[in-house]
């Protein structure tokens, strides 16, 4: 299968989804890139704890709004 052909049927299959289904697979992708996120904080920061690392979370997600 092609990059192409794999993209198209991706596609399709997304299409046959419900709205809630597609809803819940994007509200997943956004929960797993804020993880991702969070290890880049605790990465940069090995010190902060779970409070702090939510704040740099949401001043890093703010800038990136921002700009």
């Amino acid at each position: 299968m092609t990059p192409q052909n794999a993209l198209n049927e991706q596609i399709a299959r997304y299409r046959r989804m419900t709205g809630e289904q597609r809803l819940g697979i994007a509200l997943d992708l956004h929960e797993l890139a804020c993880d991702v996120a969070r290890e880049g904080v605790r990465h940069q920061h090995p010190e902060a704890d779970q409070a702090e690392i939510e704040l740099l979370l949401r001043r890093r997600l703010e800038l990136a709004r921002a700009s």
